[in-house]
């Protein structure tokens, strides 16, 4: 993405996982645009001057050369992928007086890229309810004029009498739709509010529409089009693959445990943990926060007050986890998360596969975490069992079933998410998974599965109640404690079979069991019983082969694998000073320490030691306007590290 600094080596590029070759990011599945980009000079030019990038992204030359041939358009493509360079670029490419109408359905997510595009010394705005009478005339009079190259607003305020009378009167010469599956029913974030972006394109017939999302099943886009009216619209489908994250299940034991044994091999990461909850969201929170680590809870019922204070603390570095239910979405354009944990079971895959998109936005190694338990399934089919509405039922069921298909797969985790998408993925090692990282052993488990469930067939025959599957193993561990020598389970001749193996291994067992289907929990109480097959299983003695339980994996230090997730070494002493300069340039400013520079730069800019502007101008990320306005200060802080630390010589 870049041309590197004077004797400087190109750093590595992005891999398609399972590929053979370097690209910048996954090769499109489909292009079904014919339109040629023009003047290919002048984008590239601009690219560069404003933005700071060298090449182009693949699809987004297509998708802005259809949108400058003023052709409708719909385009899918992954987060992080440069969506809104989409319809950026042509706003600025277009010569003369021109306006494009970017509806945005949150005011963060709006602020977010204005705020970005002023650092580029792009002249952009928006109108929407924050804005005081006095400002939002001294905008309508910009607009008026001519000041500005994009309006983003969002489609309630598009719904305003008079809005659209306004909008008439402007050179508008391109509406994008962002997160344009809100328009769907069948996506994850339907927002009714949408299916008034038609009566826009009705009043507005001569203007081309782009949508654009980063999530969407077939279903999902042919309801885009329908529900836009796109007309013939060239439509441009990225592979959904993700190679910078690695994507982890973990079995769901003591997660708080868990969850700070990860957060303490990321001291200084910041991360969104996402609950199925209110409530959990705010336990989690107070748990990291007694534990020293800054972390909020953010959900849909704290007041607007302080959901706003939350989310903009975590988006400016000064809390490091947001513990969130899935309410924190799409207004989050933080370029720097580098992990989502799921503290909870996702409702659906396309659900988790848009919040594991929240990492990495900035392309540099992120890690996806889900802790699952036969629990939090049981809980999710008893929520779904109080559905009335049988169509919707059964859509929650299949919905459960191939999120449960994801969670208990022992292929490459890769296979089972495209293939969502209706993306063939070839099954190999992705180098970006557990199951690839670590591939999980088999073992001839007949015999502790016996046991096993003939304790949680005695405890219930002995008592007339079933216990959970923490008393079960007690039992078989021969492990005495008030609840066993009360209720006499102690005197079961299953007490102590198990003696010889660890309470982790009996409980990993049980899980398996539980997976399996051998074993269920109950819907009111965590407790588990025998099923029918798990019967059978004990009549028939059949044989179990299971998987072992894995240890941690932590990604392979291999070139090529680190490479296909974006990796590269670079000084870490001096990205942590220029750090610390970003962070006091956007206290000043009152902005994100993104809008700043990203990670990506500053990474480069510790792995080549640019020390001119020049060589500044040929990281990414520093286009003319930034360059002007910070340059000096990060030449300044790496000339200064130089003299104490001198040069760190880095392997291609």
């Amino acid at each position: 993405m870049r041309t590197p600094a004077r004797g400087a080596k190109p750093a590595p590029a992005h891999f398609a996982a399972c590929g053979t070759g370097p690209r910048a990011f996954p090769s499109p599945v489909v292009s079904e645009a014919t339109a040629q980009p023009p003047a290919a000079d002048e984008l590239s030019h601009l690219l560069k001057q404003v933005f700071g990038y060298d090449r182009f992204r693949p699809l987004q030359r297509d998708i802005i050369a259809a949108a400058l041939a003023d052709r409708d358009a719909l385009a899918v493509l992954p987060t992080g992928a440069g969506k809104s360079l989409c319809f950026q670029l042509p706003a600025l490419a277009r010569p003369g007086p021109g306006l494009t109408v970017v509806v945005s359905p949150l005011i963060a997510l709006m602020k977010d890229q204005v705020d970005q595009l002023s650092a580029a010394g792009v002249a952009a705005t928006f109108m929407n309810s924050t804005l005081g009478a006095e400002e939002a005339k001294r905008r309508y009079r910009g607009l008026y004029a001519g000041e500005y190259k994009l309006l983003y607003v969002s489609p309630e305020r598009l719904a305003l009498d008079g809005f659209i009378d306004r909008l008439k009167e402007w050179p508008v010469k391109l509406l994008a739709v962002d997160e344009a599956h809100c328009i769907s029913e069948w996506g994850h974030d339907f927002r009714p509010e949408y299916r008034q972006l038609a009566k826009l394109r009705e009043q507005l017939p001569s203007v081309p529409a782009m949508a654009l999302t980063a999530t969407a099943t077939p279903r999902v886009r042919d309801d885009i089009v329908r529900h836009l009216a796109l007309r013939d619209p060239a439509i441009f489908v990225a592979s959904f693959n993700r190679p910078n994250l690695t994507y982890r299940v973990e079995p769901k034991d003591e997660p708080i445990k868990q969850l700070l044994a990860f957060l303490k091999e990321r001291p200084r990461d910041a991360g969104i943990v996402y609950c199925a909850s209110r409530k959990q969201t705010e336990k989690v929170a107070d748990s990291l926060a007694g534990r020293g680590i800054a972390a909020r809870a953010y959900h849909a019922g704290l007041d607007a007050e302080d959901r706003t204070r939350n989310q903009e603390a975590f988006l400016r570095d000064e809390v490091r986890v947001i513990c969130a239910t899935i309410a924190f979405g799409m207004g989050i354009n933080k370029p720097n998360v580098r992990f989502v944990v799921h503290y909870d079971l996702p409702k659906n895959v396309e659900g988790y596969y848009q919040e594991t998109g929240r990492a990495g936005r900035d392309g540099l190694p992120a890690e996806c975490l889900l802790l699952y338990s036969a629990g939090d399934a049981a809980k999710q089919r008893h929520f779904i069992d109080e559905i009335t509405d049988a169509e919707e039922a059964a859509r929650a069921r299949r919905q459960l079933r191939q999120m449960l298909a994801y969670a208990d797969a022992t292929s490459c985790r890769r296979v089972e998410l495209m293939g969502y998408f209706g993306e063939p993925f070839q099954a190999c090692d992705c180098g970006a998974c557990d199951n690839c990282l670590s591939p999980l052993e088999t073992y001839d488990a007949t015999v502790p599965a016996q046991k096993l469930l003939s304790c949680v067939y005695r405890i219930r025959a002995a008592s007339g109640f079933d216990m959970g599957l923490k008393h079960a193993v007690d039992v078989l561990r021969g492990h005495p404690n008030e609840k066993t020598e009360r209720l006499g389970h102690d005197k079961l001749t299953t007490w102590g079979i198990g003696a010889d193996t660890t309470e982790h291994e009996w409980m990993h067992l049980g899980r398996e069991l539980l997976r399996l289907g051998y074993l269920e929990l109950g819907t009111e109480m965590p407790v588990v019983s025998l099923t029918e097959a798990g019967r059978e299983l004990l009549r028939t003695r059949t044989a179990v082969t299971l998987a072992k339980p894995r240890a941690v994996v932590k990604p392979k230090r291999d070139r090529q694998a680190r490479a296909r997730r974006g990796d590269f070494d670079y000084d870490e002493i001096l990205f942590e000073r220029l750090r610390e300069h970003r962070q006091k340039l956007a206290t000043e400013l009152e902005v994100p320490a993104y809008i700043v520079f990203g990670d990506t730069t500053l990474r480069e800019m510790a792995r080549f030691y640019p020390s001119s502007p020049t060589e500044m101008s040929g990281i990414t990320g520093v286009g003319e306007k930034k360059l002007e306005r910070f340059g000096d200060v990060f030449l300044a802080a790496i000339r200064a590290h130089l003299q104490v630390h001198g040069k760190q010589t880095f392997a291609d």
